[in-house]
């Protein structure tokens, strides 16, 4: 949306509801009714401050955020017309903020000098981070990576995201006082115990998932079967995984189809993404399986790989089968099963906290994920989580509003304990 009348034009078809319930379909409460209305009344500065306010990664959510389940997907108008492109709208807003200098000064209050530890700086840590330092806490960061982000810098790709967001959100950070310190990963270079030490009053946890999931496919080493995670961090790197040849993508997911093109620029032959459910089921978004389609990458849905053929190491073949679902069980059919010619396989079936580095911090854990009670805090005094290291399958809007909420309680923890 590029087009000033076509901005305006979306914008009056917002109703203002009351009982607005794309406000109420936005994890992070994000105000919609109250900043289309400044569009309508030319006023985007105004807009642009009341969406930067409620969420310093505003541009971020209107880029990768499953709007057509929040936001736009929640609007009145969509029940019998066309809803307000609500996604669009904030796009358009922080574009022109951004295009126009404008920044968004948030107000801060006296510094208390109380240290909080935020470990991990992907959408969970930075929005705890961001709330405790508007109230007046020493917030400081730790990043094991060289640039922050987490999964907006290593996880989604610049064919998606711009790298200039992340550029720019570290400047807000930056800009609110929040010490940033990289290279220092939990569990190695820093831990409970030397933050503690050190005076760190309360903790958060937002590292993420870092272990990838993955199956057997062969005994034989092989050289030619990656993980998306590996493949995206690589591509987000500049860096190019060569030769991958015909490639087969395992998964169906957004991040199978993120591997998936990313592979494509990499120089891959042909993508294939195949996933043993149908495509009702497939988890990944329409937009995101109309890209991948777009870049002509095939997808084979109810279809299983159950081995890689080698010879002398070399990734030859994989062996699949089709599969069905009969209530809800998924099943192998009978004698379907086939082989397809590839020379490259990346699984993208999903990733799971780092167990050994939780366990070793006595940190409890359940279904595999950090366990916490209702108030993000974790079973050790003083240390809460939030994000995908204790919620399964986070959008980066769920990420932000738990981040969120594990700050107010760590405000309320300190409060209560000073």
């Amino acid at each position: 949306m590029e087009d000033l009348k076509e901005v305006f034009n979306e914008a009056n078809k917002c109703l203002k509801c009351k009982n607005a319930m794309c406000k109420k379909a936005c994890p992070i409460n994000t105000n919609i009714p109250e900043f289309i209305d400044e569009i309508k009344n030319n006023n985007f500065k105004k807009a642009y401050y009341i969406l930067k306010k409620n969420n310093i990664m505003s541009y971020i959510c209107s880029t990768v955020c499953p709007y057509e389940e929040t936001c736009t997907g929640h609007c009145v108008k969509g029940i019998k017309s066309e809803p307000v492109n609500v996604h669009k709208l904030e796009k358009y807003v922080n574009n022109w903020a951004n295009e126009n200098d404008i920044v968004y000064k948030y107000e801060v209050k006296e510094q208390n000098n109380i240290k909080i530890a935020v470990i991990g700086s992907g959408p969970a840590g930075i929005a705890c981070a961001v709330e405790l330092a508007t109230q007046g806490y020493k917030v400081t960061i730790f990043e094991k990576e060289n640039f922050i982000g987490g999964l907006l810098s290593y996880g989604i790709p610049d064919f998606r995201l711009k790298r200039d967001a992340i550029v720019l959100l570290e400047k807000d950070l930056q800009n609110l006082n929040i010490e940033i310190i990289k290279k220092q990963e939990f569990g190695k270079d820093i831990d409970i115990n030397s933050l503690k030490e050190k005076n760190y009053k309360a903790i958060f946890i937002g590292i993420g998932n870092e272990i990838p999931t993955v199956y057997s496919l062969t005994n034989e080493k092989c050289e030619k079967i990656y993980t998306a995670d590996y493949i995206l961090k690589e591509y987000n790197s500049k860096k190019v995984v060569n030769n991958l040849g015909k490639t087969i993508v395992i998964g169906g997911g957004n991040v199978a189809t993120d591997s998936a093109r990313a592979a494509i620029r990499m120089g891959a032959k042909n993508v294939t993404i195949i996933y043993r459910r149908s495509h009702e089921k497939m988890p990944a978004r329409d937009v995101e399986l109309q890209d991948a389609i777009n870049d002509n990458i095939k997808i084979i849905y109810n279809t299983k790989v159950t081995k890689a053929n080698l010879k002398e190491g070399i990734l030859k073949s994989i062996n699949c089968i089709k599969t069905n679902e009969e209530d809800g069980v998924l099943k192998e059919v009978l004698n379907s099963e086939f082989k397809m010619d590839t020379d490259s396989i990346i699984f993208a079936i999903g990733l799971k906290p780092n167990k050994r580095i939780l366990e070793n911090e006595g940190i409890q854990i359940e279904n595999g994920l950090i366990k916490t009670n209702e108030f993000n805090q974790t079973n050790i005094e003083g240390v809460f989580a939030g994000g995908d290291v204790m919620q399964s399958k986070a959008t980066v809007c769920m990420a932000i509003f738990e981040g969120k909420k594990a700050a107010l309680s760590i405000i309320n923890y300190i409060k209560f304990n000073s």
